[in-house]
């Protein structure tokens, strides 16, 4: 997983509350376990006609906001069913950082699990920061160590998250990179284990 440190990029904002996981990644995406690619189907429905045409006046498809990675999104971001294809699809697109006032708690699992950053500040400060993001070509910074975002004004807004979480972001460690920083602990424990209950290994 790629360690978390700072982010500057652009932002393009979502105004919509309640943007669900069948709308990140609509089912006929669900086929595949294999995460690359996944970014084609983000927001599809929002993004093509049904002829798979871009629409012109989407956000993303704007030319102001191509190479987006960050989103600053509406209330209740990636509520719907637990597809951990969403922040898969999100990531592979190239966001790195989502921001809104309040996300899904399955969401939230399987986004920082996989080294998507979720962002959550409080409603005005999101929507100040959407206004900001208007027009595009603008660089926002999020910093992970300092627990900040700065906009384009030069307006730096602080948020809090799990030290765990920022702890396992930072350093770019998923559930099983986790559990190998205690190799030596394992090791130590089962070589004990061994010695002093031979039965259990036989």
């Amino acid at each position: 997983m790629t360690p978390f440190t700072r982010l500057d990029a652009r932002a393009a904002p979502l105004l919509e509350a309640n943007i669900d996981t069948d709308q990140l990644i609509p089912k006929q995406f669900l086929k595949t376990v294999d995460r690359e690619g996944l970014g084609a189907g983000l927001l599809y429905e929002w993004r093509f006609d049904e002829q798979g045409r871009e629409k012109p006046e989407f956000v993303l498809n704007r030319p102001e906001y191509k190479g987006t990675g960050v989103l600053i999104a509406g209330d209740n971001f990636g509520c719907g069913s637990s597809r951990e294809h969403a922040p898969w699809a999100l990531l592979d697109y190239g966001i790195r950082c989502v921001i809104s006032s309040s996300f899904a708690d399955i969401f939230s699992g399987n986004s920082l699990n996989n080294g998507l950053l979720l962002v959550s500040l409080p409603e005005e400060q999101v929507k100040a920061l959407q206004d900001e993001a208007k027009g595009g070509n603008h660089i926002f910074t999020v910093d992970l160590e300092q627990q900040t975002v700065v906009a384009p004004s030069g307006a730096s807004y602080r948020f809090e998250i799990d030290p765990n979480v920022r702890n396992k972001l930072l350093k770019g460690l998923d559930a099983i990179g986790e559990t190998l920083e205690y190799v030596g602990d394992i090791t130590r424990f089962e070589e004990t284990r061994r010695m002093t209950q031979p039965w259990v290994s036989a």
